[in-house]
């Protein structure tokens, strides 16, 4: 089988894992403060605040920002952590539609500020940055905090400035991600109240031990992990490199395809390929339920991120949303993400290539 996602774990890893389990100190000691100031180095921002795991970097990011009522504008076309993690902070989320590139609209984003929202929520979905310009002036036009969701995005950047430093940034490190600590997330910010608000939050709003502050959580990330981040993040631009020739070369041998649409990289940006997902139109020979199967009958692995609409979900149907968003509604029918991750082999390439262009 040629798996849909393969974690690039190796003897660096496992070296400094054992490190920190003879050190005998293993949860929010120095290596996560290593992680931690190397991140935010790599992202360019102030500080970098490592969390549990990316949703809870989310919801601390959201309280840390000083958000616990109102709404928050965010996309339907997402993981549902993204939007959870609103609900879990006192605010909600209001939906607005996306684009060709999967990521929120801005101008359907302009329709829906009132004088109820508190923030936007962008999504770097698969690793495709968010029209940051656009959405920054909707942010300044009408003094809104900026969360990025860009728990799929490690290293993607909007003409030559990497995302999670235009607002609040978040990641994830979960294993299928573009770099991984097993579990794990990470806050960036420029913004000094931000993070010292997060690192009270994460630790059960303790500045030294017994002495709580404000009432907080239990959300720190563990040596284990960090020592794993640590060199993940060495190799992650490495990693991505990979994942945009892999990339490149799916395009090169899927682009001609009836009912085939390949993903859309715009100038300026950097798309890292967290998935490379194209969809599936009633152009194609069969259905993308129906191409799905097939792929898995030839041994490569495929998903469908995502296949219901945070709006359609049921619990989110429970909570009074009816609204219809089309562009996400037609999207999650059709699309469905193919490997590309760093393990491929040119001849798993071409095999995928093979098998997509073979069906009649």
């Amino acid at each position: 089988m040629i798996p849909i996602a393969f974690p690039m774990i190796g003897s660096d890893e496992q070296k400094a894992v054992v490190q920190v389990l003879e050190s005998r100190h293993l949860v929010q000691g120095g290596v996560v403060e290593e992680f931690e100031n190397s991140f935010a180095k790599y992202i360019g921002v102030k500080h970098a605040v490592a969390t549990s795991n990316g949703t809870t970097a989310l919801e601390l990011a959201i309280k840390s920002s000083g958000i616990n009522d109102g709404e928050i504008i965010t996309t339907p076309f997402s993981f549902i952590s993204s939007s959870n993690s609103i609900l879990f902070s006192g605010a909600r989320p209001v939906f607005a539609d996306i684009n060709e590139s999967y990521t929120i609209n801005p101008d359907e984003i302009e329709k829906r500020v009132t004088d109820k929202t508190r923030a936007i929520m962008p999504v770097h979905l698969y690793g495709n940055p968010c029209d940051m310009k656009s959405i920054m002036e909707i942010a300044e036009r009408h003094d809104l905090v900026v969360i990025e969701d860009s728990c799929q995005a490690h290293g993607a950047e909007y003409n030559g400035k990497k995302v999670g430093s235009f607002g609040v940034g978040c990641f994830s490190f979960y294993p299928t991600k573009n770099m991984t600590t097993g579990e794990g997330g990470i806050i960036t910010t420029d913004n000094s109240d931000v993070a010292d608000t997060a690192r009270l939050l994460r630790n059960h709003g303790q500045d030294k031990r017994y002495s709580h502050k404000i009432v907080g959580y239990n959300y720190r990330m563990t040596d284990i992990a960090a020592a794993i981040g640590v060199q993940q993040l060495r190799k992650l631009d490495d990693m991505n490199k990979k994942r945009i020739e892999n990339a490149h070369k799916l395009t090169s041998g899927l682009k001609n395809i009836k009912g085939v649409i390949i993903p859309e990289t715009k100038d300026g940006l950097k798309h890292v390929f967290h998935q490379y997902t194209v969809r599936v139109n009633k152009d194609f020979p069969v259905s993308r339920d129906e191409l799905s199967n097939i792929l898995t009958k030839n041994n490569i692995g495929n998903a469908v991120h995502y296949p219901i609409p945070i709006h359609m979900q049921e619990s989110y149907k429970k909570l009074g949303y009816s609204e219809s968003l089309p562009i996400s509604e037609i999207f999650s029918r059709e699309v469905i993400s193919l490997p590309v991750h760093p393990g491929l082999t040119e001849a798993d390439i071409e095999n995928i290539i093979d098998v997509i262009r073979s069906v009649k």
